[in-house]
């Protein structure tokens, strides 16, 4: 017997620009400054989420 594997995408609840920011800044403060390899993963990963949450300014700067 056959089972087919669920290609539905569950929907992750979308965090703000914000909450993201204090997640960095929190990372930083846990860190005293100097972040580990595996902090600078998580670091990379929270940035480019930011970065997708963050307002798009219409104006090219």
């Amino acid at each position: 017997m056959l089972h087919s594997m669920s290609t539905t995408v569950e929907a992750v609840p979308e965090r703000s620009a914000a909450e993201v920011n204090d997640e960095i800044r929190a990372l930083w403060l846990r860190s005293g400054g100097t972040l580990s390899v595996e902090q600078r993963e998580e670091y990379r990963r929270l940035v480019l989420e930011w970065a997708a949450a963050a307002p798009q300014s219409s104006k090219a700067a």
